[in-house]
């Protein structure tokens, strides 16, 4: 039985909750910096993951300058704490537009640009650019084999001509996820990854000769880090990196990140002699994967028989081994969404939880 997650004033804290660790984040961020060769301009942190200020800012005491998100509120929140470069990888329609486009005028200090596919969207962020006297900085979205978002290369060379007769937006790079790579098999994945880089590269050529300013290549995730971090002339995104998860630990352990969050559940019934219900309902932990999306550290919890809302029931040996309220620490399978699931992350030094991190990036809007 693993116990370096166990906490001291365990009593004093309600459950469920998602504890975090912070001297086990910072390793994970000086992990990451080590696999792009201590170069932390080559790192481009995906905050979706943990949505927080405090992690955020631990990366830019480590010299990382430079930030991808998904939702406006994660590119708020790295506007208030003046990350200097934040790419929103995501391209804005309807009102996310004036969002976006209030964040640039509300933090000047942080350069802000978005994700285009399709000319329509570039049109109308151009148009609404204009209309506030900006010229919005936009990555070319390419599809680099997910088949989510992103122009195919067929599509390349006229959304770029596209773009360049718009005067309120200015390419600025290049941007491929490749977030359909995720198998176990290192060399499998390696190739996977070179040939989605191989797309991303003819797309980069492809814009480039359209412009004298030099552009930027963003490519992948986590599952292609390993990989892409040897490439010099890519800044790479992973994001779950600074927590980690069960998933992730077992399909790419050549990474070697640290587990640095941790749920705390309790037993809230006894079900018979063989089975206890825990407090860790799928509202608690990330439930878009298949069973076990959970992990525990005891050994004497056996498989997952049965999850609702609030309930998690769990097969023992024996339930006399067990007590009404005995705390309890597993590790999700996938940390993102399950950090999604918390308004606040419990923050544990020298094992007692002593500090509460707000998850301000979790609701939909800050201010903007």
């Amino acid at each position: 039985m693993e116990t370096w997650c166990h906490i001291h004033d365990v009593d004093q804290v309600d459950s469920p909750a998602l504890l975090v660790y912070p001297d086990r984040i910072v390793k994970n961020i000086d992990r990451a910096l080590h696999i792009v060769h201590g170069r932390a301009d080559r790192l481009r942190p995906h905050i979706k993951t943990n949505k927080c200020r405090e992690v955020c800012q631990l990366m830019m005491d480590r010299g990382i300058t430079k930030f991808k998100c998904a939702t406006i509120a994660e590119a708020e929140l790295l506007g208030i704490i003046g990350a200097k470069d934040v790419l929103l990888a995501y391209q804005p329609v309807g009102p996310k537009i004036d969002r976006f486009l209030n964040l640039v005028t509300a933090f000047p200090e942080t350069h802000f640009a978005c994700l285009v596919d399709h000319v329509d969207a570039a049109q109308e962020i151009s148009k609404r650019s204009l209309s506030r006297g900006l010229r919005s900085a936009v990555y070319l979205d390419v599809n680099i084999g997910m088949g989510r978002t992103g122009v195919p290369l067929e599509g390349i060379e006229r959304l770029v001509m596209d773009i360049h007769l718009l005067e309120g937006i200015q390419l600025v790079g290049v941007h491929g996820y490749d977030g359909h790579i995720h198998d176990k098999d290192y060399k499998l994945r390696e190739k996977q990854s070179q040939h989605s880089y191989g797309i991303l590269e003819t797309a980069y050529l492809m814009a480039q000769v359209s412009t004298s300013k030099p552009l930027t290549k963003v490519i992948g995730g986590s599952p292609s880090f390993t990989f892409h971090a040897e490439r010099s002339d890519v800044e790479c995104s992973p994001g779950t990196f600074v927590f980690w998860d069960f998933g992730y630990a077992e399909n790419f352990a050549e990474q070697d990140f640290m587990i640095a969050a941790v749920l705390l559940t309790r037993v809230v019934s006894i079900v018979d002699h063989k089975h206890l219900c825990l407090d860790l309902g799928y509202k608690s932990v990330a439930c878009e994967s298949p069973q076990p999306r959970v992990k525990f550290f005891d050994s004497r919890i056996g498989e997952i028989k049965m999850q609702s809302e609030e309930h998690l029931v769990v097969e023992v040996s024996n339930t006399a081994q067990f007590n009404i309220g005995d705390a309890l620490y597993a590790v999700p399978r996938h940390i993102c969404p399950t950090v999604a699931c918390y308004g606040e992350l419990q923050v544990v030094n020298e094992r007692q939880a002593d500090q509460i991190w707000t998850v301000y990036a979790r609701n939909k809007k800050i201010n903007y």
